[in-house]
């Protein structure tokens, strides 16, 4: 998917607020697929993205979330853990199958940096949860 345009989407956030991909054309998006909220790696992973939360605002990057779990599991996670971010609820999977991340029973743990044109400029297959979001911001001021 590497070089392509990013599929656009619907999907309801915590707040059962709807998103559509293209509602963030001119800035970059960290399309994240996780397993499950409130989950140990998914966890980590979600506040790695929290503490850095201030670069990628400042990076002008959008961070979205994504997992089959509802707007009101999204709601408690978020609160729970103070993200500042997004979080959009796939319950049919729709999305997640979309953009290849379902792995079954569980959604896999991959990632999607999509630049101001909405083309995927990365794709990250394999993730430490600790270390993504440093990553992420790293490559996102390398393609600049």
């Amino acid at each position: 998917m590497k070089g392509e345009k990013a599929p656009d989407f619907t999907l309801p956030d915590e707040r059962r607020e709807t998103h559509y991909l293209s509602d963030y054309a001119g800035k970059w998006v960290l399309l994240y697929f996780y397993p499950k909220d409130d989950t140990s790696g998914c966890t980590k992973e979600a506040c790695a993205l929290r503490d850095t939360a201030m670069e990628y605002e400042k990076s002008d990057v959008v961070v979205l979330g994504v997992s089959k779990d509802s707007s009101e599991s999204h709601e408690d996670f978020i609160s729970k853990y103070k993200l500042p971010f997004t979080l959009l609820s796939d319950e049919d999977k729709k999305v997640i199958k979309l953009y290849g991340a379902d792995g079954g029973l569980m959604t896999k743990r991959i990632s999607y940096l999509i630049d101001p044109d909405g083309v995927i400029e990365k794709v990250y297959a394999k993730i430490d949860p600790e270390k993504h979001a440093e990553e992420v911001l790293a490559d996102v001021e390398a393609f600049r």
